[in-house]
């Protein structure tokens, strides 16, 4: 098979994450995987090629240099001399990818832009012949998110979004990459095995055994800088929509009408946990007469792993189908890989048109 050749927007904590899986893989067997193969594509046919940042102390250095750069805090799995030196990082565009409040927390924390000119994006994903961009920006960059989707469509680059900024599942944008012939992921990227595929089981489990669910309770806390750039509330609101979507999408997908309480949504930032994310899931029920049912769970993982650990996934999902000639927002990929899809769909029928996508069986995942 062929490379598939990626270019990443945010040399944060989740592309630290990604960028070390693709070594580490190369040396261990597939445990932590969801798929050995997708579409005839394993992780050593990923290839970074380029990546775009605009913090100084990430533009300009080699992709196995900038990840381990602060405020990156994620563990090193893999030693640095191990790593391939990857794409020179490369000056991204600004606009509203910086939170305000960042200047004013201390180095090792928040994000220095450089005084850098943002280099021209499209150029360098045709010269670099990338096959999929991944969107890895702040919570809450509109703008930039924009822009680069924007930029995506006139390079004919796939697109995974793994952000809440709402591309994929908008039907405007939708329609802009159907017309322009590629296929998109989005939005906002779900952990491998975190809260949010947590929430969407438990709500799935209650409805499969005749329970009502009264209130449906996700609080997360950490320590990396997606944490501390959420501590501004006006970045926060598509991410809390976006967490509970997960859940509520349950009650759509079935057609049930519910008074249920629904609250999901990051809750503190804490330095000391760094890269740690806790999450402390309360859910109330009602089963059999009415008898009274209590959930309480509480989730520990590293967060960026986490990421990776599907992005993976979503990855040769669009090199699959961009080689099909699908195009636009991929139905069944999106709802398996993210919170926010086109469609919310059971884990199942995701499952299943994951399947039928990975097997190359030609069929249109946007109707």
């Amino acid at each position: 098979m062929n490379d598939i050749r990626v270019a990443i927007i945010g040399v944060g904590n989740c592309a630290s994450a990604l960028y070390q899986g693709l070594t580490y893989y190369k040396n261990n067997k597939i445990a932590g995987l969801i798929r050995e193969k997708i579409g005839g594509y394993t992780i050593n046919n990923i290839k970074v090629v380029a990546a775009f940042d605009v913090d100084e102390r990430k533009v300009g250095k080699s992709m196995a240099d900038a990840i381990v750069e602060k405020p990156n805090c994620t563990p090193l799995f893999v030693k640095r001399e191990e790593m391939e030196e990857g794409p020179i990082v490369q000056m991204g565009n600004v606009l509203d990818g910086i939170a305000n409040h960042m200047k004013d927390v201390p180095e090792n924390e928040g994000f220095r832009v450089s005084n850098r000119v943002c280099v021209d994006i499209i150029k360098v994903l045709r010269e670099n012949k990338a096959d999929v961009l991944i969107n890895y920006l702040p919570v809450g960059s509109q703008e930039a998110t924009e822009f680069y989707a924007n930029c995506s469509i006139e390079a004919k680059v796939p697109f995974l979004n793994c952000i809440p900024v709402f591309i994929a599942s908008n039907p405007i944008w939708g329609a802009k990459f159907k017309k322009a012939g590629i296929p998109i992921i989005g939005d906002d990227m779900k952990s491998q095995f975190g809260a949010s595929i947590l929430s969407q089981m438990y709500q799935e489990l209650a409805f499969a055994r005749g329970h009502k669910v009264k209130c449906h309770i996700q609080r997360n806390v950490g320590g990396n800088t997606d944490f501390l750039n959420m501590v501004d509330q006006s970045r926060l609101k598509s991410k809390k929509m976006s967490k509970e979507n997960v859940i509520r999408s349950q009650d759509d997908i079935r057609s049930i009408v519910s008074d249920t309480f629904f609250h999901a949504g990051p809750s503190e930032y804490i330095r000391y946990l760094e890269d740690k994310k806790v999450a402390n899931i309360t859910i109330e029920m009602e089963g059999f007469m009415g008898s009274p049912v209590l959930v309480e769970t509480r989730l520990e993982v590293i967060d960026s792993p986490n990421s990776a650990g599907i992005v993976i996934d979503a990855i040769r999902y669009l090199k699959v189908a961009h080689e099909l000639g699908i195009s636009g927002p991929l139905k069944g990929p999106s709802a398996f890989t993210q919170k926010s899809p086109p469609q919310q769909l059971k884990l199942s029928d995701a499952i299943k048109e994951c399947d039928n996508l990975s097997n190359r069986q030609y069929f249109s995942l946007n109707d």
